[in-house]
């Protein structure tokens, strides 16, 4: 069971580095004003929320104690990280605060992820 938790461990990281890869890549188009939400990073949301949520069960089917608290309030974060990205993803230009909105809720969900124990 161990071996499949950090296969998706893995997983989830690698959906966590499309997302903010994605978002640190448009930074300098974000100073012109000519951001974008990127496939990949829409691709990494929905990778960063199945991941997640089959690792929950899967720790929980381990017997693994879990933070009920702390995974709700990742859970909300991605989601609106993902309707965002989704509302969004079609459109030539996405104003500044909604873009970083999308960088700044996904690095919290990073710090949540390693600073909350």
């Amino acid at each position: 069971m161990n071996v499949l938790i950090n296969v998706f461990v893995g997983l989830h990281i690698i959906g966590i580095a499309a997302l903010l890869g994605g978002f640190l890549s448009q930074t300098k188009a974000m100073r012109a004003g000519e951001a974008r939400m990127t496939p990949g990073m829409l691709h990494g949301a929905l990778t960063m929320l199945i991941t997640g949520v089959a690792l929950v069960g899967l720790n929980q089917a381990d017997d693994q104690a879990v933070n009920n608290l702390k995974i709700g309030i990742k859970m909300a974060l991605l989601i609106v990280i993902l309707a965002l990205v989704y509302v969004k993803r079609d459109e030539e230009r996405v104003p500044n605060p909604v873009f970083g909105l999308v960088g700044l809720l996904t690095t919290a969900n990073v710090f949540i992820a390693v600073l909350w124990t």
